[in-house]
């Protein structure tokens, strides 16, 4: 795997390209998945795919939830810490708006599911209390009633979440609780196939900025003008966004604009 601030790149993945069938990548504890269930899903990713204006195969799995689970939104986002985090794709702008509002809170159902390696499922937020400070009441002001998040996992290696998001409380049925379960399968595949190297998705290209690319750049200039480490940085940069009520990115941005003077960081 080649690193750089805020950016994954997998590296050994089959070829793979919107015409091609989503190839498998062997991971463990996937047995039990129900075949016919997994080809059907499957399909239905590969025949979007092959549409126009293809997104990434990250993006097709994303919209394939949409229409296939009871639920209104849906995001993938790549997690190695709390600060390393890319958002590689969203069925929509209000999906993007809740995981920008996890990694500014650093907390919520993704951050969870990738900590603990489990799913998060949450069937009314009403009732989450203070599971997750920083996230709940925005979230909830933002229209989000449920929440399911999955850990995306290639054997023992912890890639991110598929995050699924509802504007209505209830628990997901037997079925879509399955089919949940396949995208999420499906997810880490995407995912490792859309940065082959024969491929590069949209949001993996050396030439087109990262979502978070801004916040790494932000973080890097407070931690030299401040003359603190990096994850110091990082953690005033995320405090003072959750005081004001900002987005990460927000902040991120207004530094480069010279709005906000590092003084504004100082303890």
């Amino acid at each position: 795997m080649t690193h750089r601030p805020g950016r994954w790149v997998m590296m050994d993945i089959r070829r793979s390209h919107p015409e091609d069938e989503l190839p498998t990548v062997e991971r463990g504890g996937n047995e039990a998945v129900d075949g016919e269930r997994h080809q059907r899903l499957w399909r239905l990713v590969t025949e979007r795919a092959g549409r126009r204006h293809f997104p990434g195969w990250a993006g097709v799995v994303c919209d394939v939830a949409v229409d296939q689970v009871d639920i209104d939104a849906a995001a993938i986002s790549l997690r190695s810490s709390s600060r390393v985090e890319e958002l590689a794709a969203t069925s929509d702008a209000w999906a993007r708006r809740l995981e920008e509002l996890q990694y500014t809170a650093g907390d919520g159902p993704g951050v969870e599911a990738f900590s603990t390696g489990g799913p998060v499922l949450v069937t009314d937020m009403a009732t989450v209390d203070q599971r997750w400070p920083g996230f709940v009441d925005a979230a909830i002001a933002d229209g989000l009633a449920a929440v399911f998040a999955f850990p995306l996992q290639a054997g023992a290696i912890q890639l991110g979440t598929l995050d699924l998001y509802r504007h209505q409380p209830g628990a997901l049925s037997a079925d879509d609780l399955a089919d949940a379960t396949v995208l999420a399968d499906l997810a880490t595949t995407a995912l490792l196939t859309d940065v082959a190297p024969t491929r590069t998705a949209p949001w993996a290209r050396e030439d087109t900025p990262g979502h978070y690319d801004d916040v790494n750049v932000a973080t890097g200039m407070l931690a030299a003008q401040l003359r603190i480490s990096v994850d110091d940085a990082f953690l005033r940069l995320r405090a003072h966004a959750f005081s004001t009520g900002q987005a990460v990115l927000e902040v991120a941005r207004a530094i480069f604009a010279r709005q906000l003077p590092s003084d504004t960081f100082q303890d």
